[in-house]
């Protein structure tokens, strides 16, 4: 039975930790996302249940967090439509092979470095039943996602948007949104054929079938869906009318039909959700008259805020509430952290970088992408609740990925600061007297 005075106390109690400690990291020249994620973390045992576990016991009773956790779905599913909703098709044309070659290295380096680590994991860290294949897989995936969110907005705040680095590193950050979530999809689709089924050749030919039906649905809601989604923008943007709550309640039933059908295939239901965002109709295509945005965008804007003032730091408290610092509680399992660490930062920076160096780009240009690309935030979150759902990862695993997602988006605005500052100073410099 729903105890709604809980679920409200909750509520107000996560909202307001969430926005407190995003102002306070701002100074430090950190995203709000920072903050939040911090709160969430803080308001879980790692820390409310250190300080005080009774007051934990009683605002956040396990028995009591299916509304909580209900609504922390709901966010990502809305989260996921947005990010498929900004996905910018022809800035990816436009910008193609520098971006998609900074992408695929970004994607392909820390992927075989996070497999092989599976390697090494595995005994200690992977959950009892889970094979060798689905652990690196997923362990690979969830060393190659890019924060796309967290990325824009340290490049307005750092005002890169515009430059060469800014261009290169928001379009492959894109890219690898798109080719993230195939992964994704992928592994998860290899986990449930490998539990689902008995033996490895009616494991992989579950799998087959799910790839197969979720490629044809892909393909079927990419021709026709777009099609029929073209002509509800014109109707509305196209002829210079503002986008109504009927037309974003369509856009959110879209968006959880589609989630839908690819959680009943097999897949996760994310994908689903980003899927039918990624095939509304660009501004590009549809833009008012009076220079309006087109569907996507101003069903982005609409659906956006909600997502990120509400349902997202309920996502980062339900995240904290599964997270325990505590279960990290041996010297042994903290060299396991910091390999994880290395190879994060080794395998998404340095592979960026190297890749950015060969496309005609300068090394601090490169290393700058490669910073940019290291930050993981949101996105990580959601793959490590996904794998953590699906039972690829253990608690203990999780708990070291989610301070591997928190340290890697840290250090991005400091680093780009230094990778800044000396580029100003020689600027100064050499900068002729007027």
């Amino acid at each position: 039975m729903l105890d709604l005075g809980l679920l409200l106390a909750q509520l107000v109690v996560i909202l307001v930790t969430a926005r407190v400690a995003g102002r306070m990291i701002r100074p430090l020249g950190q995203p709000q996302v920072i903050g939040e994620m911090v709160a969430g973390l803080a308001l879980g045992p790692s820390v409310l249940g250190v300080v005080s576990p009774g007051t934990l016991a009683t605002l956040f009773p396990p028995d009591r967090l299916l509304p909580l956790a209900t609504l922390s779905q709901l966010g990502v599913l809305l989260f996921m439509f947005v990010v498929g909703l900004r996905l910018d098709l022809d800035l990816l044309r436009s910008r193609a092979p520098a971006a998609v070659a900074v992408s695929q290295a970004s994607i392909a380096a820390p992927f075989a470095l996070g497999a092989g680590l599976a390697v090494v994991l595995r005994d200690q860290l992977a959950p009892a039943g889970v094979g060798l294949l689905p652990f690196a897989l997923f362990l690979g995936a969830s060393m190659s996602v890019t924060a796309f969110p967290v990325l824009a907005r340290i490049l307005t705040e750092r005002g890169l948007l515009g430059t060469r680095v800014g261009a290169v590193a928001i379009t492959a950050a894109a890219v690898d949104d798109g080719t993230a979530w195939c992964i994704l999809a992928a592994v998860v689709a290899v986990a449930r054929a490998s539990k689902g089924a008995v033996g490895t050749a009616g494991a992989m030919a579950t799998f087959g079938i799910t790839l197969l039906t979720t490629a044809a649905y892909a393909l079927v809601i990419a021709i026709f869906g777009r099609r029929l989604l073209a002509r509800l923008a014109l109707r509305h943007t196209g002829r210079g009318m503002s986008v109504t709550p009927h037309v974003v309640s369509i856009m959110v039933v879209l968006a959880l039909a589609s989630a839908w059908v690819t959680d009943r295939l097999g897949v996760h239901a994310l994908f689903g959700a980003f899927l039918a965002g990624a095939v509304v109709p660009r501004a590009s295509a549809h833009t008012t008259p009076d220079g309006r945005a087109g569907l996507a965008t101003e069903v982005a804007d609409r659906i956006e805020a909600i997502v990120s003032a509400v349902l997202l730091p309920i996502f980062f408290a339900f995240t904290g509430l599964r997270t325990s610092v505590a279960l990290v509680n041996a010297a042994g399992l903290w060299v396991f952290f910091v390999l994880i660490l290395l190879v994060a930062v080794t395998g998404k920076l340095g592979g960026s970088a190297v890749a950015g160096r060969l496309t005609g780009m300068s090394w601090r240009e490169s290393t700058a992408v490669g910073v940019l690309m290291n930050t993981r935030g949101l996105m990580e979150l959601v793959i490590l609740s996904v794998g953590l759902d699906v039972g690829v990862i253990s608690p203990t695993l999780f708990a070291m990925m989610v301070l591997m997602a928190l340290a890697t988006t840290m250090m991005t605005s400091p680093l780009i600061g230094l990778l800044q500052r000396p580029a100003r100073n020689r600027t100064a410099v050499t900068t002729p007297a007027p």
